[in-house]
């Protein structure tokens, strides 16, 4: 059993909400966490100072997830600069929710760009050095309960996060054989920012879920560390739902 501490793992949307949350967790589990940020520089600096008052090690990492290129770039310059990644949370997404006969074209690509083709352009760079380093490896994808049974206004959204399952799915099979997993999380309704309801809303969606609350980033980012942990080696290929019963 390899120590985490010699173990890079990147976290995609690291400044706030589930990523944050996950990349606390992973630090405290002992692994060397690379915070990513698309926009919000302060907020991965704050994350990463917690992580190192909380005695972890990490460091940040800048670039739009939507863009191919500058992916590729930035990420193959960090490989090359401080080894390859052990593995990686790929979490960073956005919504923009509407109803689909309003929905614009921009709404649409912007999700798909965002949450999807992410997938590809920060994980595919990452695979062939994870294979090089003959260490097994992790990869955890951030899908949702959207993603499994679909939402009123969120067609793009769920759309993106169903491709992210099947993908997920698709490539376990493919590394399988090289000891590194592949598995999805799928979160229900979770108090981030991203899900502040008014007091209306928020009754009528606790009547849908059997444990009658919202689940907490910790409990996410506590499934997520379980499933970076040696614990998890014969795990993969799943799709691990966190929803209070939701579905």
């Amino acid at each position: 059993m390899t120590s985490n501490s010699q173990r890079r793992v990147l976290v995609t949307g690291g400044s706030r909400g589930i990523g944050q949350g996950v990349a606390l967790r992973l630090a405290r589990a002992g692994f060397f966490v690379v915070v990513h940020y698309g926009h919000d520089e302060d907020g991965a600096r704050a994350t990463l100072e917690q992580i190192q008052q909380d005695g972890g090690s990490g460091s940040i990492l800048g670039f739009d997830v939507g863009n191919t290129e500058q992916c590729r770039t930035m990420l193959e310059t960090e490989i090359e600069a401080h080894g390859a990644f052990y593995g990686v949370v790929s979490n960073a997404g956005i919504t923009r929710d509407d109803a689909f006969p309003s929905m614009s074209a921009e709404n649409w690509q912007q999700v798909i760009n965002t949450n999807l083709n992410s997938f590809y352009n920060v994980v595919q760079p990452l695979i062939m050095p994870m294979i090089r380093l003959r260490c097994g490896g992790r990869i955890v994808v951030m899908s949702s309960v959207s993603g499994l049974a679909g939402n009123r206004g969120q067609t793009n959204y769920a759309a993106s996060k169903a491709g992210l399952i099947a993908a997920a799915k698709s490539l376990a099979l493919e590394l399988g054989k090289r000891q590194i997993t592949v598995n999805a999380v799928a979160p229900g309704l979770i108090a981030t920012e991203m899900t502040q309801l008014d007091a209306t809303v928020l009754d009528e969606a606790m009547k849908l879920i059997p444990l009658r609350r919202m689940g907490t980033v910790d409990e996410v980012a506590g499934l997520v560390a379980y499933l970076m942990s040696d614990e998890a080696a014969y795990v993969t290929r799943q799709v691990i739902s966190i929803n209070g019963g939701l579905v």
